[in-house]
C-alpha cells in the first residue's frame, strides 16, 4: 500500500488514520515528476468505447519503482468502477504490466473484478494486454445526450428496492404519479418484475390520451437498455437471468415506443442538472448504499457505469472492507448508512439489533436531531470523508456543481456533511471551494423528480 507522506489537515473525528486516496495520489505525481516514464491505460467497453489515461511512474531502475505497483492498481481499480471496461490495455513497464496479469485473474488478488467486468457486466472474458502505446484503441467516449427533452406525452417510472414510482408528464408537467410498494429482490419469477412494471405503464397511460415515449430510471448496472447487474433482480436464478436482461427491450418492442432506461444515479443527476439549469454535474446518494450519477459539462450522460460504491477513497491498509466485492477503503463504507453504522459502533452508540437497517438509521438519526454529541461526530466524520472523496472525484470527473442527497442527508445531517466538506475544501483544495458548488435537494429540485426527469431521456421526432 502506498505511504501516506503528508498528514490530512482535517482529521475525522471518528477515524484518526484517516488516508485519503487524493492526497496519497497527489503526493505520488508530485514525487514523481521531476524522473517519470509515461505509461498509457486504455479501457474498452461497450460498443467499442474507449477510455485512454495517461500516467508518469518511476521508471524501473529507480529506487523508488516499487510504490508504481500500488499506484497503479488503485488507479485501475477505480477506473474501473467509474468507466468500466471488458480489456485493459497498459504501455509501459513489463514488470508493471506483468503484475496486473497476475492480480486480475480467476485466482488473483482482483478475481472478483476480473469475473464482474468480464462475463457478468460484458459478457466476455475481461483481459489484460501489454502493448505499445501504439496499440492502445484512441479514446472515444462521447456519450449521448439523454434528457431534457420535454415536449409531447411522456411516461416516466423509477424502480427503486422498496418501491416502484411511475409518471404520466405532458409538455414537462407531471399530471399524474403514483408511488407502489413492491419486492422485486425476494421474487425469483421474471415475469413477476414484468408484469409491475407494465402495471405502472399502463396505470400512467390511462391518464392520458397517448404516450410519445417512455423512460425510465433503475438501480444496478444497465448498458443497451439491458439490466446487467442489478440487486432488484438478485432473486432471480442465473438460469433465468437473460429474461431479466431483456425485459426493457421486451417491453419497447411489446409497445413500439421510444424507450430509454438509464441507471438512476445517471438520472439523479440528470433531475439535478434539469433543475438548476447547468452541466457538469455530480449526484453522490448517500442511501444504503452510495449510488452516483454524472452528466458531463456538454450535457451529455457518458455511459459510464460510476459505480463508485466500489471505488477506493481510503488508502489506510486497515480501512473497513467491503463485504460484497472484498476490496478495502471503498465509497460504500465511507457514504452510506452503511458508514452511519461503522462509526456508531465506534461511538458506542446502542443501537437495538431487532430494527431493519432503515429503522437503525431513523433511531441514530432520532439522536443527532436531539443533539447527541456522538451521533453528531458521526455525521462530522462522514462530511470530512465526503470532502476528500469528491476531491478525489474532481481528479477523474470534470464537475462544476455536487448535488448530495439520499437518506442519509435527512434533518441536520446533510447541513453537518456541507460542513464537512466545505471544511475540508478550505483546509487543503480552495481551488474547490471556488470551482464547485454543493448543493442539497431544494424544492427546486423536488418538483424535477427521478420520474419526470426518467420520462425525458427519450427523443422523438
Amino acid at each position: 500500500m502506498l505511504q501516506l507522506m503528508i498528514k490530512p489537515q482535517v482529521l475525522p473525528p471518528l477515524d484518526q488514520n484517516f488516508m485519503p486516496a487524493v492526497l496519497i495520489n497527489r503526493q505520488f505525481r508530485h514525487d514523481v515528476e521531476s524522473c517519470g516514464v509515461k505509461a498509457v491505460i486504455g479501457l474498452e467497453r461497450n460498443e467499442q468505447e474507449t477510455s485512454r489515461i495517461e500516467l508518469f511512474l518511476f521508471p524501473d531502475d529507480h529506487p523508488l519503482f516499487e510504490r508504481n505497483f500500488s499506484y497503479v492498481e488503485r488507479i485501475i481499480k477505480f477506473l474501473l468502477w467509474q468507466r468500466g471496461g471488458h480489456t485493459l490495455y497498459f504501455s509501459g513497464s513489463e514488470k508493471i504490466a506483468a503484475f496486473l496479469s497476475k492480480i486480475y485473474n480467476a485466482n488473483g488478488e482482483r478475481s472478483f473484478d476480473y469475473h464482474f467486468f468480464g462475463t457478468q457486466v460484458y459478457e466476455k472474458e475481461f483481459r489484460v494486454i501489454a502493448c505499445t502505446e501504439d496499440d492502445i484503441p484512441l479514446s472515444h467516449e462521447t456519450g449521448k445526450k439523454l434528457g431534457g427533452h420535454l415536449n409531447g406525452y411522456r411516461i416516466g417510472f423509477d424502480l427503486g428496492a422498496s418501491d416502484r414510482k411511475v409518471s404520466a408528464v405532458v409538455n414537462g408537467i407531471p399530471i399524474f404519479s403514483e408511488e407502489k410498494i413492491w419486492e422485486p429482490r425476494k421474487n425469483t419469477d421474471p415475469d413477476y418484475h414484468y408484469r409491475e412494471i407494465m402495471n405502472a405503464i399502463q396505470t400512467a397511460t390511462s391518464k392520458i390520451q397517448r404516450v410519445d415515449a417512455i423512460g425510465g430510471s433503475s438501480a444496478g448496472i444497465i448498458i443497451g437498455n439491458r439490466p446487467m447487474v442489478a440487486s432488484l433482480f438478485r432473486g432471480v436464478p442465473e438460469n433465468d437471468y437473460n429474461k431479466v436482461k431483456n425485459i426493457f427491450l421486451r417491453i419497447r418492442e411489446e409497445l413500439g415506443i421510444p424507450l430509454e432506461v438509464i441507471n438512476d444515479g445517471d438520472v439523479t443527476a440528470l433531475a439535478g442538472s434539469m433543475a438548476i439549469g447547468e452541466n457538469g454535474i455530480l449526484g453522490i446518494a448517500l442511501g444504503s448504499s452510495e449510488a452516483v450519477g454524472y452528466v458531463n459539462t456538454d450535457g451529455h450522460i457518458m455511459g459510464w457505469l460510476n459505480e463508485l460504491a466500489f471505488a477506493p477513497v481510503d488508502y489506510n491498509p486497515d480501512a473497513p472492507i467491503d463485504e460484497w466485492s472484498g476490496d478495502k477503503g471503498c465509497g460504500a463504507s465511507y457514504f452510506s448508512q452503511q458508514c452511519v453504522f461503522r462509526l456508531a459502533e465506534i461511538t458506542g452508540i446502542d443501537v437495538p439489533d431487532d430494527l431493519q437497517d432503515a429503522e437503525k438509521l431513523k433511531f441514530i438519526q432520532a439522536k443527532l436531531e436531539e443533539k447527541d454529541d456522538d451521533a453528531i461526530n458521526i455525521w462530522k466524520t462522514m462530511g470530512i470523508y465526503l470532502g476528500y472523496g469528491i476531491a478525489h472525484y474532481a481528479d477523474f470527473y470534470e464537475i462544476n456543481h455536487v448535488l448530495i442527497l439520499g437518506r442519509c442527508t435527512s434533518g441536520i445531517g446533510g447541513n453537518l456533511l456541507l460542513e464537512g466538506v466545505e471544511k475540508v475544501f478550505a483546509e487543503e483544495f480552495p481551488e474547490l471551494l471556488q470551482r464547485i458548488q454543493l448543493y442539497l435537494p431544494d424544492e427546486t429540485i423536488r418538483r424535477v423528480g427521478q420520474s419526470v426527469a426518467a420520462a425525458s431521456l427519450p427523443d422523438f421526432q
